[in-house]
């Protein structure tokens, strides 16, 4: 997926602010269930959520920027997913992070649905 870095994304000095960078990750994440045809929630009150970030910064983007997502499948449990989600400016790996995703219905794990196993298995894995 690419992005373009806008000037809302940026800090007074026209580089890319620390968090953008992962919610450009978020909006990859969520663009894969959308280019399905389906939404990255299943009902009003379940869906995937944040447990565990591990972000490294290795470089920067700027104002104007074409920025290249990419994400892997690290590992697949019964209701947990882990997922290398990088970011390259110029074919330069600038950001990366393993996020572990759960899946909650009602505020407790369960299992994830096929509809969302089967997008998810379907990422490259390692």
């Amino acid at each position: 997926m690419k992005i373009r870095v806008y000037y809302e994304d940026t800090d007074a000095g026209g580089i890319v602010y620390h968090t953008n960078y992962i919610k450009y990750c978020e909006r990859a994440r969520s663009e894969l269930f959308f280019s399905r045809g389906i939404e990255p929630m299943d009902g009003e009150r379940s869906g995937f959520v944040v447990r565990h970030i591990d972000a490294n910064f290795l470089g920067m983007a700027k104002l104007g920027d074409m920025l290249n997502l990419e994400m892997r499948l690290v590992r697949k449990k019964a209701a947990s997913v882990i997922l290398k989600q990088s970011i390259f400016n110029n074919n330069k790996k600038i950001f990366e992070m393993d996020i572990t995703l759960v899946f909650v219905r009602e505020g407790k794990a369960q299992i994830i649905p096929d509809m969302f196993a089967d997008i998810l298995v379907d990422i490259k894995s390692d």
